[in-house]
């Protein structure tokens, strides 16, 4: 197994949807095991690749030699003017998304063994995960846009399909249509930006497009139009502002399903499409800054957002939205090591947050942080890897989120109001994640029921959170050269994607214990208002009720986007309604129709079957036509 036959990896999971969709109530234990087995077959390919990989590396570059692409022609128009390869392309950008997404699907699976276990949709639940699994292994290895494309919308629908999974409910319905819509509205700026790209380069692949762009092929305007189409689609998908609105809702979905798309895989496919798309991005200077505002302004919304969240999964799920903020500023500064580097680290780190959710919301079936506490004596293993996973995402040395959250404080390290902005997010950061894991774990019980009932998730289910705790704590090291070449590459991270030389990283000791002290800080300042009782985070709302209002509110985005639906968009629809019924049905399509009848009926009088009449009628056209003829000549 190498490079040249990465297509095998979505190909696996894809036959496995089928077959699950189709027979899964025939199988034994409605199929789990099967997608559990093909994805650890999955996950040992992926290695296999990574492994071929790090072979095709002469003088610290990737030389990749033509057998990391491989293409054959799917569509020809015209004799080439339209021309669609079905193609896969693989680099360091796609090794490092093939074992996220591989390594994440599979502890997500064994975990839903656990979590799913009694639902009544049990095998169709596997089969969707195999849908989603493959859908994202796809786009993540395409050599072209069409392909990518196609990847792209399987991979919303099988968002779909998982958000929408308890569709009894009302608000997971809800949740399912406002994700695929609101991620619908960056698609077509998607696809629109593939087509103008297509447009003037004369092909789909992406190497070629890059290729075109960095030796002077588009116009400036034109690409720079282009490439905000492109952007549109990852700010669709990663829930970047103002399509942010999305993710928070499509906690609806199980909580297994939350870890693997709205955590580690789906939300970062728009992370990846810019990283891809990053050497065009830097021939066009504008849109990389809307890429770098875009993601400083979701980043810091969604942490402000995150502090006064009450449900477990929301609180992950805007830190989430936060968390891709700061990768899209790595990529708007123009380093996609920073920026792809935290996406290993944060897939690993917050699937464990997620899943270490779902172990509290199976132990006290509550969801809401203010009804629960104390549980570290109920459930000791979950309480102290979701303590894990945590500091983590809070940047506390020396685990995962510490490392890559330095890069990219080290990127902004030149643009100071870039700089204060994401360090002033860090700790807020901080301060919510503290404020998550004391309301959750440690205090007095708020729930008696609740806490009563708590107990420590099974096997099954705890040893995912194990492999994704140890990921957490050592993941980051991956930044060392010495590791890296311990692994078989040429060196760390930075050394395998880098945007114009490789990168070796160096310890700037400054900084990192500015960053450590920033992320000590939040933790410090959210010991001190939500430790015990949390009285003083009880006053406090009262000092600024109006901004807490407008925290809780989100923004108030959700009323703004609903009175636009409710008053543009339904009042335009009106209008045109009305325009479509009176001028369109009833003036064009049944009054051309009416009139038609209407000279049909008055002139078939003129058929009277007398000769006379016809003469005469002959006549009077004869005279008209001289007439003509005369005034004419």
């Amino acid at each position: 197994m190498g490079m040249e036959q990465v297509v095998l990896l979505p190909a696996i999971p894809a036959a496995i949807f089928v077959v699950l969709a189709l027979f899964s109530p025939l199988l034994p234990r409605r199929g789990d095991w099967l997608a559990v087995v093909g994805m650890a077959v999955v996950v040992v390919l992926a290695l296999a690749v990574a492994f071929h990989f790090q072979d095709f590396f002469g003088h610290g570059e990737f030389d990749p030699s033509g057998e990391n692409a491989r293409a054959f022609e799917w569509l020809n128009l015209s004799n080439g003017l339209f021309q669609i390869d079905l193609s896969t392309y693989v680099d360091a950008i796609t090794v490092v998304m093939l074992l996220v997404v591989s390594i994440v699907a599979l502890m997500v699976m064994i975990y839903s063994v656990g979590y799913m276990r009694g639902e009544a949709r049990y095998g169709w639940y596997f089969g969707a995960l195999s849908f989603f699994t493959a859908s994202m292994l796809l786009l993540v290895t395409a050599g072209n846009l069409m392909v990518l494309y196609f990847a792209w919308e399987a991979v919303g629908l099988a968002s779909f399909l998982l958000i929408g999974f308890y569709w009894e409910r009302r608000s997971a319905a809800e949740a399912a249509k406002k994700a695929f819509i609101t991620t619908r509205i960056g698609d077509v700026g998607l696809l629109i930006g593939i087509i103008l790209l297509w447009r003037e380069a004369g092909t789909f692949d992406i190497q070629q497009i890059i290729e075109f762009a960095e030796g002077g092929g588009f116009d400036q305007r034109y690409l720079t139009v282009a490439m905000l189409f492109l952007f549109m689609g990852a700010v669709g998908k990663s829930a970047q502002f103002p399509l942010h609105v999305w993710l928070p809702d499509a906690m609806e979905g199980p909580t297994p399903v939350s870890a693997l798309i709205h955590a580690a895989t789906m939300v970062v496919a728009g992370v990846y499409l810019v990283a891809r798309m990053l050497p065009v991005f830097d021939v066009v200077l504008v849109a990389r800054d809307v890429v770098l505002y875009t993601g400083l302004i979701t980043a810091f919304m969604a942490a402000t957002m995150g502090l006064v969240a009450s449900d477990i999964k929301r609180v992950l799920a805007y830190s989430t939205v936060s968390q891709l903020g700061f990768m899209f500023v790595a990529l708007g500064l123009g380093s996609p090591t920073a920026a792809m580097f935290h996406l290993f680290t944060h897939a690993f780190f917050k699937a464990l947050l997620f899943l270490g959710s779902g172990s509290v919301i199976h132990a006290t079936h509550q969801q809401e942080i203010e009804q629960l506490g104390g549980l570290w004596r109920k459930q000791p293993l979950t309480t102290w890897t979701f303590v894990i996973g945590s500091l983590a995402l809070a940047g506390v040395i020396p685990l995962a989120g510490f490392w890559s959250k330095d890069e990219i404080l080290h990127a902004a390290n030149h643009n100071l109001p870039v700089f204060v902005t994401l360090a002033v997010t860090a700790g807020l950061t901080a301060i919510y994640t503290t404020r998550l894991v004391l309301l959750t774990f440690f205090g007095e019980p708020r729930n008696h029921h609740a806490y009563e009932h708590a107990h420590e998730s099974p096997p099954i289910m705890t040893l995912p959170l194990l492999v994704l705790a140890a990921l957490a704590a050592v993941a980051g090291f991956v930044i060392y050269e010495g590791v890296g070449q311990a692994l078989g590459f040429a060196g760390g991270i930075g050394q395998l994607i880098f945007a114009h030389e490789p990168e070796v990283f160096h310890f700037d000791r400054d900084l990192a214990t500015f960053a450590l002290a920033v992320s000590l800080g939040g933790i410090g300042i959210g010991l001190v208002y939500w430790w015990g009782t949390a009285e003083r985070a009880t006053r406090a709302r009262g000092w600024a009720p109006e901004l807490h209002a407008l925290l809780v509110n989100r923004y108030y985005f959700d009323d703004l986007y609903q009175s636009l639906i409710n008053y543009v968009v339904l009042g335009a629809g009106s209008v045109i309604a009305v325009f479509d019924k009176r001028v369109v049905n009833e003036t064009g399509v049944d009054g051309g129709a009416q009139t038609v009848g209407w000279f049909g009926l008055r002139l078939k009088f003129l058929q009277t079957g007398r000769i006379p009449n016809y003469a005469l009628a002959m006549a009077g056209g004869i005279v008209t036509l001289s007439l003509v003829a005369f005034y004419t000549s």
